[in-house]
C-alpha cells in the first residue's frame, strides 16, 4: 500500500482532494479556480518531492491574531502557500485513520459536525438527573509536548513509516520565524497548521477510549471536554481521571473555563446552554458577541467622526458588517460559509439568547445614530433600522425553521 506521502506526489490524489472540498462547500468558485490552477500546473511537486526524499518544511511563521469575540490575542502558525496547500491535502488523506478514534471524539471527524456533539450529548442526558464537569485545555495545540506525542503517533501510523517520519521531522523542528527572524521555541502541533486538529485528536485518544469503553456520557471537541455522572462522587472520579490524562501530557486546564454543574442547572458546551429539551446560546457566547458588537460600535463611531459620514450611512455600514457575520450576506459569497447563524440555528430550541443579542445590537445601532446610550430608543425608530437592512436574529431563525 502506498504511503500518504507517496500519494501526494501524484495528481490524482490532488484532484480527489479538490473535488471533495468543492462538494463540501469549502471553496468559493474563485478559490477553486486558484486551487485548480495550482494542481493543473503541478505546483505541488517541489514540496511533495522534497518531503518524499526526507526533507523538512521551511520554518513556519508565528503570528498573533485576535481571538474571535475578544480583544485577546492567540498564537497561530503558517507555512508558505505551497507547503500549506500540501498540508491541507495531507489532512484530507488523514481521514484514513478516522476509525481509530473513539466515537466520543468529535473534532476532525469525517461526516461529523461539532454540533453533533451537542445534540448527541443532550439526547443522552435529557430528563436524567446527572452531574456534569466541563473543562478546557489551556492553549492546547501549541502546548502539546512533541516528545510525548510522537510515541502515540508512531503507534497509530505504524502502517505508514514514511508518514510518521515526516511528522517527526516537522514537529521536532523547533525553528519558527518571528518578525522575519528565525528563532527556536517549543510550539506543539502548531495552531493554524492544517494537520494540527488531527494531531490534537491523537494526543488524547487514550482518554476518549477510556470513557467510551466504560459507557460514560462524555464528549471531547479538541480542547473542550464534558463528562456526566449519576452522583457527585462519581463525577469527582471522572474529573480526576481527566486531570490524570491531561497531566500525563504536561497540559493544563484553563481554570476560568472549568466548571461543575448540578443536575438542576443547565450545562454549557461548545457555545450552547442545555437543560433537557431546551438548547440555547451559552452565556459565554452571548457575552462574546456583545463584546464584538460593543467594539464594532465604538470603531464605527470613530470612523463616523473622522470621515464626517451621515448617521444613516454609518449605521448601514455596521448593519452590513453584522449581516455578514451572522448570515454571510455578501454578493461575492458562495453562501456556504460557516456563519454564526449557521452554527446555532440547526441546534437551538429557544430564541431567548437570540432575542438578547437582537436587543443589544439594536441599542448599539441607535447609539451610532445619537452618539449616546441614553434615550436612544426615541431617536431612531425600528422601521429605520429595517430600511437600512437590519435583519433580527429571531426573525431569521423562524425563517430558517420554515425553510428547513
Amino acid at each position: 500500500m502506498d504511503s500518504l506521502i507517496e500519494l501526494l506526489a501524484s495528481q490524482k490524489a490532488w484532484e480527489e482532494f479538490l473535488a471533495h472540498r468543492l462538494r463540501k462547500g469549502r471553496f468559493s468558485w474563485r478559490e477553486f479556480d486558484e486551487a485548480d490552477l495550482f494542481v493543473e500546473g503541478e505546483k505541488y511537486i517541489p514540496v511533495a518531492e522534497k518531503i518524499l526524499s526526507g526533507g523538512r518544511l521551511d520554518p513556519p511563521r508565528k503570528k498573533f491574531v485576535n481571538k474571535m469575540g475578544s480583544e485577546k490575542k492567540r498564537v497561530v502558525y503558517s507555512y508558505c502557500r505551497e507547503e500549506m496547500a500540501y498540508l491541507k491535502a495531507l489532512s484530507f488523506l488523514l481521514y484514513k485513520y478516522d476509525s481509530l478514534f473513539a466515537p466520543n471524539c468529535y473534532a476532525f471527524r469525517r461526516g461529523i459536525r461539532a454540533t453533533d456533539a451537542v445534540l448527541k450529548v443532550n439526547k443522552a442526558v435529557r430528563d436524567r438527573c446527572l452531574w456534569a464537569y466541563k473543562a478546557d485545555i489551556h492553549d492546547y495545540f501549541n502546548s502539546i509536548p512533541v516528545e510525548k506525542l510522537l510515541p502515540v503517533l508512531k503507534e497509530m501510523l505504524s502502517d505508514d513509516p514514511l508518514l510518521y517520519s515526516f511528522f517527526e521531522r516537522m514537529l521536532s523542528d523547533d525553528r519558527v520565524v518571528i518578525d522575519g527572524e528565525i528563532v527556536r521555541e517549543r510550539h506543539g502541533v502548531m495552531a493554524g497548521v492544517p494537520t494540527a486538529p488531527f494531531l490534537a485528536d491523537v494526543c488524547l485518544s487514550a482518554m476518549d477510549h477510556w470513557f467510551e469503553e466504560r459507557g460514560v456520557v462524555y464528549a471531547r471537541y479538541s480542547d473542550d471536554i464534558i463528562v456526566f455522572a449519576e452522583d457527585a462522587d462519581t463525577l469527582g472520579l471522572y474529573k480526576d481521571k481527566i486531570l490524570e490524562f491531561i497531566s500525563s501530557f504536561s497540559l493544563e486546564i484553563n481554570p476560568s473555563k472549568e466548571k461543575i454543574y448540578s443536575p438542576d442547572e443547565p450545562y454549557e458546551f461548545l457555545g450552547f446552554k442545555c437543560l433537557n429539551e431546551i438548547i440555547d446560546i451559552s452565556d459565554a457566547a452571548i457575552e462574546k458577541m456583545k463584546g464584538k458588537i460593543r467594539r464594532k460600535m465604538r470603531s464605527t463611531l470613530r470612523w463616523k467622526k473622522r470621515k464626517g459620514i451621515s448617521d444613516e450611512e454609518t449605521a448601514a455600514r455596521m448593519i452590513r458588517y453584522f449581516n455578514r457575520k451572522f448570515y454571510d450576506i455578501d454578493p461575492d459569497s458562495d453562501g456556504r460559509t460557516l456563519t454564526w447563524a449557521r452554527w446555532y440555528f440547526p441546534v437551538l430550541t429557544t430564541t431567548a439568547g437570540l432575542s438578547e443579542i437582537d436587543h443589544y445590537l439594536q441599542q448599539s445601532l441607535r447609539t451610532v445614530f445619537s452618539g449616546h446610550h441614553k434615550t436612544t430608543g426615541r431617536l431612531t425608530p425600528y422601521a429605520t433600522l429595517q430600511r437600512l437592512g437590519y435583519l433580527p436574529l429571531v426573525h431569521e431563525y423562524y425563517q430558517y425553521l420554515e425553510n428547513k
